[in-house]
């Protein structure tokens, strides 16, 4: 049985991946107290030996974008240095790394879905650090998987969807970015995704397409138009709303300025992912769908979603 190891376990993809690995091998979930990113390339390799998994799947990440600006040595430290020494052991031990990056590598220009093979350019420290973290993988363990993605959510942890819903019943007036595209990717997809590819990888090893892919839903909106939708179905289903979603007010990011830059264009081209895998990637819709109705029927992990 292989043996699967997944750092930050506790995240909105840690949690997911938990539950779409766990058909696949034995795993082996740790938090920041069993495998902490910030420590020494020596201390996180020492611990990875006393686990000696057959493959690595780190959604571990220094992801507080604004902190980053005035703390990009620790930004630095999780998401590039540490990312190095994951990536040297599995190359030592011939194990698979799967790794989560995102698109605030490139400078958020233009209108035209990020291809893999674009020019990066980040444009925010979180940026910089995410990209430093692709270029040690690329440098050091060949077997490997880097999957970019953005605007993650769940039914676990803090996120956008979330904090909407909770504003929705509290205020009767809400401001939100609308000149900010891009498409919400499920915390569930993107962990359902990962045990597809690696399924594939166990079943064909020798042959199996290694690399960079991005992996988003199809489709696309604006912060706005997510906020608008998702109160909209809240409301449909009965929770209810100080606001009127159709009264939710756009702004453009100038109105609401923030120490990092945010990307202006968040599309991500995923055509490669699903003609080498065989993959169908669904509407950004449906994903909101589903974790809405988890949260309105009270999700066995959580409390659901606060009612006044």
């Amino acid at each position: 049985m292989h043996r699967i190891l997944i750092t930050g376990k506790n995240g909105q993809v840690g949690h997911e991946l938990q539950r779409s690995l766990a058909p696949l091998g034995e795993l082996v979930a740790t938090d920041r107290q069993e495998l902490d990113l910030s420590q020494s390339g020596e201390r996180i390799e020492q611990a990875l030996d006393r686990r000696h998994p057959d493959i690595i799947v780190n959604p571990a990440a220094y992801t507080a974008v604004d902190k980053a600006e005035s703390d990009e040595e620790t930004a630095n430290a999780v998401n590039a240095d540490a990312v190095g020494a994951i990536a040297r052991w599995a190359a030592r031990r011939g194990a698979l790394l799967v790794h989560y990056s995102t698109d605030y590598v490139f400078n958020g220009d233009g209108e035209r879905p990020w291809r893999e093979d674009d020019a990066t350019g980040p444009q925010s420290a979180y940026g910089r650090s995410k990209l430093a973290g692709e270029e040690a993988i690329r440098l050091a363990a060949p077997r490997h998987l880097i999957l970019r993605t953005s605007w993650v959510f769940g039914a676990h942890g803090a996120n956008f969807l979330k904090t909407m819903l909770k504003l929705g019943q509290e205020r009767d007036a809400l401001k939100v970015v609308d000149d900010q595209i891009g498409a919400p990717a499920p915390a569930a997809l993107i962990a359902d995704i990962t045990a597809e590819l690696i399924r594939e990888y166990l079943a064909k090893p020798a042959g199996f397409a290694f690399g960079t892919y991005h992996l988003a839903p199809h489709g696309e909106t604006s912060w706005h138009g997510y906020a608008r939708y998702l109160l909209q179905r809240a409301a449909s289903s009965g929770l209810p709303l100080r606001i009127n979603p159709a009264d939710i007010q756009g702004i453009p990011s100038s109105d609401y300025p923030l120490p990092a830059k945010r990307p202006a264009n968040s599309r991500l081209c995923c055509d490669k992912l699903e003609k080498t895998f065989n993959i169908s990637l669904p509407e950004w819709k449906s994903g909101v769908d589903q974790v809405l109705a988890e949260l309105l029927n009270g999700a066995p992990d959580n409390k659901g979603i606060p009612r006044e």
